[in-house]
């Protein structure tokens, strides 16, 4: 299913779209729980602190383009609430740790081979991402990543930190 819905949104990633293709205006993110290499993550004990949840793929070009700015967002912002959380969508683990080797991750990778989460948040292509303010509620979403989005993506951020 994701990579059909991958394939449905392939051209608006390539052409630098940016879409929010679902209203979620207010809406309480799903909860979840997934494994990360040292144990695991729980949205509910992310309560209180801004997430940026992004939804990735080893084959996915604009995921490798979206790990550097990630990483500096985390760098600059982490004492300020920010909790990124890359949610990797590939069933081979294999594949991610060479993804992770080429283009390393200064926030918390998490699994979700099945997609289950995925499903959840309605992702509808790949990288997805989504601003969860310190209450829960999901503030913003993002299909894709170019650099002419980022200081966009930041503004979004800030404000949720602010608030």
């Amino acid at each position: 299913m994701i990579r059909n819905a991958f394939c449905r949104s392939l051209w608006v990633v390539l052409l630098g779209w940016s879409l929010s293709p679902f209203t979620w205006a207010a809406e309480t993110a799903p909860a979840f729980t997934l494994p990360t290499n040292t144990g695991q993550v729980t949205l509910s004990e992310l309560q209180g602190k801004v997430v940026y949840l992004d939804f990735w793929a080893s084959w996915c070009p604009p995921c490798r383009q979206s790990f550097p700015w990630m990483n500096e967002m985390q760098r600059r912002y982490a004492d300020q609430g920010l909790a990124i959380v890359a949610i990797n969508l590939d069933k081979e683990r294999s594949l991610v740790e060479k993804f992770l080797q080429e283009t390393p991750a200064e926030f918390t990778i998490a699994y979700d081979p099945d997609g289950q989460v995925a499903e959840a948040y309605r992702v509808g292509g790949m990288p997805s991402s989504y601003i969860i303010d310190r209450a829960g509620q999901v503030v913003k979403v993002h299909l894709g990543f170019r650099h002419a989005d980022s200081a966009k993506l930041e503004r979004a951020l800030r404000q949720a930190l602010e608030h």
